[in-house]
């Protein structure tokens, strides 16, 4: 999968991704300031040369984590920016930490800087070997005729995300309607190994945005918006098919509605393949029943629709959980993918060549009280095998991040092998 998601991510198909969502279902919001004692010393970002490892941003052959919904200095204050922790061979170093905050990082336009600082998509934009960050802000508008393109970049160095971002140029002949154009996936979608962004556009139809992109936030080639069986695309990208060209799902519509596989080529995506049925999620993996495409989960209130094999008749199939939140990782390097399926509880189901089942279904027990994200599924320790990264929080100002390796036997999920808070970033 050259694709890499959300963020968080996640390597699933939700939002990515892949961070947590806002804190409708936490407790009430306590006034109390936060607390960064304990927060361990800054340790010096390690250097790197430039690596093909994702979500690399220094280079050094080393995972890193972005966290999204930092812990505040107390309730209802500003948005403290973008969290990032830097990897080592042993995995995520909480020492090796950085703060992208708008004031620092942002472009401004019109002389103001966002209030919004969000990450969302991460993949090596020009190509130099240091894994780059897509970020949306929220830049003035009027309401008026187009608005503005509200995502920037940040690029990697052997140093990490240290520069100014840079706005996102989209050529007006990639543009089409008044819709806010948002919704980045990046992925190799014309197969020439440079990074493209698929970006929303309007009326079912997408910016396709050729990479490799100039520092200058410029891509290579963008043509007329392509048509879409969907209104929204949806990261991480993978390849499907096999056939050497990432792919996307694209949905009809936020929240529940139907989705479907969209196809990479020469052209680029647009080739409608599988239609998926209306869900709130959809993570793409190995799950079993042969190896000849990737298959699908999709998550609903009522449980998990599986589709296998997505470039044949799919094989279908049913998961009882609890969660519609969806994603996929291999905890065990076994080459089958387990789905992750998360809401009042995290549960596994392990990939099996007979395909997904509640047998040997392990539920993850987070290390504090509170409402339970996934932050991010990756191989951040460089054994092969993914881990887990979830973020337990109560409120605005408390919240753990915590590291569940994977292993043999698969996520075990006793016992975190780092745990850290958010309110570190705080820190000075």
């Amino acid at each position: 999968m050259t694709g890499s998601l959300g963020i968080l991510g996640v390597l699933a198909l939700a939002v990515t991704a892949c961070g947590p969502t806002p804190h409708d279902d936490a407790e009430p919001a306590r006034h109390t300031p936060v607390q960064v004692a304990d927060a361990p010393a800054l340790l010096p970002v390690p250097q790197g040369e430039g690596s093909k490892t994702a979500d690399d941003f220094n280079g050094d052959g080393h995972r890193d984590l972005v966290l999204n919904d930092l812990v505040k200095a107390q309730a209802h204050a500003d948005d403290a920016g973008i969290g990032v922790v830097y990897g080592s061979e042993r995995g995520l170093t909480p020492g090796a930490r950085q703060l992208l905050s708008p004031e620092r990082q942002a472009a401004p336009t019109k002389g103001q800087r966002p209030a919004v600082f969000d990450a969302e998509a991460t993949c090596d934009l020009d190509g130099d070997g240091f894994t780059d960050l897509v970020v949306s802000t929220d830049p003035p508008y009027d309401g008026q005729g187009q608005p503005p393109v509200p995502l920037q970049l940040l690029f990697g160095s052997p140093q990490g995300l240290t520069g100014n971002a840079v706005k996102l140029a989209i050529p007006d002949g990639a543009r089409v309607g008044n819709d806010w154009p948002d919704q980045p996936v990046c992925g190799d979608f014309d197969g020439d190994d440079a990074q493209d962004l698929i970006v929303h556009a309007s009326g079912g139809q997408l910016s396709f945005l050729h990479g490799p992109f100039s520092r200058k936030g410029t891509p290579r080639t963008a043509g007329a918006p392509i048509q879409s069986p969907g209104n929204v695309p949806t990261g991480p990208a993978a390849d499907v098919n096999g056939d050497g060209y990432d792919d996307l799902v694209v949905r009809t519509a936020e929240g529940k509605g139907t989705s479907a596989v969209v196809l990479g080529g020469p052209a680029g995506p647009t080739r409608t393949g599988a239609a998926l049925p209306a869900g709130i999620d959809v993570a793409l993996g190995t799950f079993g029943k042969g190896r000849a495409a990737l298959d699908a989960a999709i998550g609903t209130m009522g449980g998990t629709s599986l589709r296998y094999d997505l470039t044949a008749a799919a094989g279908r199939g049913t998961l009882q959980s609890p969660g519609s939140t969806l994603d996929a990782a291999d905890f065990d390097g076994d080459g089958l993918s387990e789905l992750l399926s998360s809401g009042s509880q995290l549960r596994i189901f392990h990939g099996r060549t007979a395909g997904l089942a509640t047998a040997g279904m392990v539920t993850v027990q987070p290390p504090a009280q509170g409402t339970t994200r996934v932050v991010s599924t990756g191989d951040f320790d460089g054994d092969g095998r993914a881990d887990l990264v979830v973020r337990t929080y109560v409120g605005e100002t408390k919240d753990t991040v915590a590291v569940y390796p994977g292993t043999k036997k698969g996520l075990v999920a006793v016992e975190p092998s780092v745990t850290f808070s958010s309110s570190e970033f705080l820190a000075r």
